[in-house]
């Protein structure tokens, strides 16, 4: 394996481990991880799995292990067909990851858009 594939797998397994999304599934979840890293370009999952988490926080309790997996494998099924605009901006997933967003989002940085509330634009 090169280098930079290590890294991008350890990228995706910092994510995984920063949220402990693995929940109880513990060697389900590295399977089926382990699948997705089989099938799917890193930088495509690590914005799945932060889009997932996104939307896993209005959930309580929050979704975790295989089912969140199982979220995040449908969003990059539905990316093969009709990849649409993140929903978050690169300054934003470098903000939930702690991660550099260029693998991601490529040398541009993306701004987030204003919000529609007036006291948040001040």
């Amino acid at each position: 394996m090169e280098v930079w594939e290590e890294i991008s797998r350890q990228r995706v397994k910092y994510i995984v481990d920063s949220y402990q999304l693995y929940g109880n599934d513990d060697e389900d979840f590295d399977e089926y991880l382990e699948d997705l890293l089989q099938a799917y370009a890193p930088p495509q999952i690590e914005l799945a799995l932060v889009e997932v988490l996104i939307e896993s926080w209005r959930v309580t309790p929050m979704i975790r292990g295989v089912a969140f997996l199982e979220r995040a494998h449908e969003l990059l099924k539905s990316w093969e067909n009709n990849f649409n605009t993140p929903i978050i901006s690169s300054m934003h997933f470098r903000l939930i990851t702690g991660l550099d967003p260029t693998p991601v989002f490529g040398d541009g940085i993306t701004q987030p858009t204003r919000s529609k509330f007036p006291a948040v634009n001040k």
